[in-house]
């Protein structure tokens, strides 16, 4: 298996998640909010779902044997609406219209205005349930579609979740995979600080699931390795805890929590776009 991933292909799938990053800063930038931290920390797993694991079209946004992604921490939808943009979903110019009145790209996913958007998320805690029941839906429709959901570590403080991990378990939902964006920090600070999740690990298997631990989830090798993993798994869902960097790929803004809400000012950005410097970007 470790063969198959070429260097050609790891390059790509950097170049594309640092294109994305860019846009991230971009959009929020313009719009004067969002959440530009964990989106950063998350960009590279959802660069890799969505161009290297997941099965999809888009130009049939609904075509019933697509894999699914659920993005349960929506706060982060720069990052899922910078990928579905480079991939055809929409227009690239809609990314510059961010949080705007009338925008089809609203602060959290809209699953009646975006193409691509599974479900509108932003309540923390109830995407893992949304993704059971696709799950569910796959087994009785007997369709082999894979349901990919993307958690925040913070949300893990939710109820919700844990409702949702009992019932995939029960179920057998092998076609059920998680992803912890584990950057270790939310809006309150710390999440050992504001309400410990460890032993994380043994909390997701003492609920019947399989556990994968990523421990560089911004490395892209890595990243791949694991999600092939994961699809390999059988009888149970999986989980990958995938230790991340809040404000991944710009140094000022890593591991730092004021960046989870709060978006760059004007010498910040222009710090920003030299590290992440792509030749003939443009904002339209």
């Amino acid at each position: 298996m470790m063969s198959n991933y070429t260097s050609q292909l790891i390059k790509n799938l950097e170049d594309k998640a640092k294109l994305f990053r860019r846009e991230i800063l971009e959009m929020t930038f313009k719009a004067g909010s969002g959440h530009p931290g964990g989106s950063m920390s998350a960009i590279d797993i959802i660069t890799a779902l969505y161009y290297y694991k997941m099965t999809i079209d888009p130009k049939r946004p609904k075509w019933a044997d697509r894999d699914r992604f659920v993005l349960s921490k929506g706060h982060v939808c720069p990052a899922l609406y910078a990928v579905l943009a480079e991939l055809g979903f929409f227009s690239k110019e809609h990314l510059w219209t961010l949080r705007q009145p009338g925008s089809i790209l609203q602060g959290h996913p809209d699953m009646n205005k975006t193409p691509g958007i599974e479900m509108s998320t932003g309540s923390l805690g109830q995407g893992l349930s949304v993704a059971c029941g696709m799950a569910l839906a796959a087994r009785l429709d007997k369709k082999d579609y894979k349901v990919y959901c993307m958690l925040g570590d913070g949300e893990l403080q939710e109820g919700n979740i844990w409702t949702g991990a009992m019932f995939a378990a029960h179920q057998k939902l092998e076609n059920l995979i998680a992803i912890v964006d584990r950057n270790r920090l939310q809006i309150d600070g710390n999440t050992e600080a504001v309400m410990s999740l460890e032993p994380l690990a043994d909390k997701w298997e003492a609920f019947g699931w399989e556990v994968l631990e990523l421990k560089d989830g911004n490395d892209m090798k890595q990243i791949l390795i694991t999600l092939d993993r994961a699809t390999n798994i059988k009888g149970k869902p999986t989980v990958i805890i995938a230790n991340t960097v809040k404000g991944k790929g710009v140094t000022f803004m890593e591991n730092k929590v004021e960046y989870h809400g709060s978006t760059l000012k004007p010498d910040q950005m222009e710090l920003a776009r030299k590290a992440l410097e792509i030749p003939g970007f443009k904002v339209d």
